[in-house]
C-alpha cells in the first residue's frame, strides 16, 4: 500500500512538473513566434527602405545623365559658338580693311576735288563721301554740274571694283526755306539724291539695285546754320557705302 502510494505521489510530480514545462515551452515558443514577427516586421521595413533607396537611386542616376546630356550640349553649344565668333570677328576685320582700303581709294581718286567740297571718311562701319552743293549743283538746281559729272566719274571708277557695296545716296539742305513752284528744301534734297543716282545708273552703268536715294531736307546739319561757311557745309549730298554684310549675317544664322 505504501508502495503504491509512494508511485502515485512521484506519478503526480512528475506531471506537474511536465506541465510546467509545457507551460514553459508554450511561452517561450509565444515568445518566439512574436520575435519572429517583430524579425519579419523589420525585416519588411529594411525591405521597403531598401526599395525606396533603390529608387531614389534610380533618380539620381537619371537626374545625374539629363545634367550630363545639358552639360555636354551646352558645352557643344559653346564651341558651335566661339567657333561663329571667331569666324564673325575675321569677317568684320576684313570687313574694316577693305572698307579702310576703299577709303584710302577714293581719297586717292578724289584728290583733284579736295579743295572744292569733298570730304571723304570712315565712321561707324560705313565710309562717306561728301560732296557740297557747289561742287554737284547750280545753286537752288538739281541738275548735275560739269564739275560734279567728273567727281563722280572718278568715284564710280573706283566703285566697279567693290560689286558688292551698297550705295546710300542722301541729299541735304540748310535751313534757307526754299521755294521753286512746287519744290521745297524736301524736293530739292530728295532730287539731288535722285540725280546722284540716276549718273550712276545711266553714266557710269552701276547696277541700279545697288542703289538708294532718299532726301533728309535740313534736318541733318552737320555745321552751324548760323554762318555762312556752316550753311555751305550742310548743303551737301552724301553717298555712303555699305560693305558687303552677306557673309557675316550668314555666320551668324548658321
Amino acid at each position: 500500500m505504501k508502495l503504491i502510494f509512494t508511485s502515485v505521489v512521484i506519478a503526480l510530480t512528475c506531471s506537474c512538473s511536465s506541465s510546467k514545462r509545457i507551460k514553459a515551452m508554450e511561452e517561450e515558443s509565444r515568445g518566439l513566434t512574436e520575435h519572429v514577427h517583430k524579425l519579419e516586421d523589420e525585416r519588411g521595413k529594411l525591405q521597403a527602405s531598401n526599395t525606396q533607396m533603390q529608387q531614389q537611386l534610380q533618380q539620381f542616376n537619371n537626374e545625374r545623365q539629363v545634367a550630363i546630356d545639358a552639360f555636354a550640349k551646352y558645352r557643344a553649344e559653346c564651341e558651335a559658338t566661339q567657333s561663329r565668333l571667331q569666324v564673325t570677328q575675321a569677317v568684320l576685320r576684313e570687313q574694316v580693311r577693305s572698307l579702310q582700303e576703299l577709303e584710302t581709294k577714293i581719297e586717292t581718286a578724289l584728290a583733284d576735288f579736295e579743295n572744292k567740297g569733298v570730304d571723304v571718311y570712315y565712321k561707324n562701319g560705313y565710309v562717306y563721301v561728301s560732296m557740297e552743293d557747289n561742287l554737284l549743283y547750280k545753286s537752288g538746281s538739281s541738275a548735275l554740274g560739269t564739275e560734279g559729272k567728273k567727281a563722280l566719274s572718278s568715284l564710280a571708277g573706283v566703285l566697279d571694283d567693290y560689286p558688292n557695296l551698297k550705295i546710300v545716296i542722301v541729299g541735304n539742305t540748310d535751313d534757307a526755306p526754299f521755294k521753286k513752284g512746287s519744290m521745297d528744301n524736301w524736293s530739292l534734297s530728295t532730287e539731288r539724291a535722285n540725280g546722284v543716282v540716276r549718273a550712276f545708273r545711266d553714266d557710269y552703268k552701276i547696277d541700279p539695285a545697288r542703289l538708294t536715294a532718299a532726301g533728309r531736307s535740313k534736318y541733318n546739319p552737320v555745321a552751324d546754320n548760323s554762318t555762312a561757311a556752316g550753311k555751305a557745309k550742310n548743303r551737301r549730298t552724301d553717298i555712303i557705302l555699305n560693305p558687303d554684310l552677306d557673309k557675316l549675317w550668314d555666320n551668324i544664322g548658321n
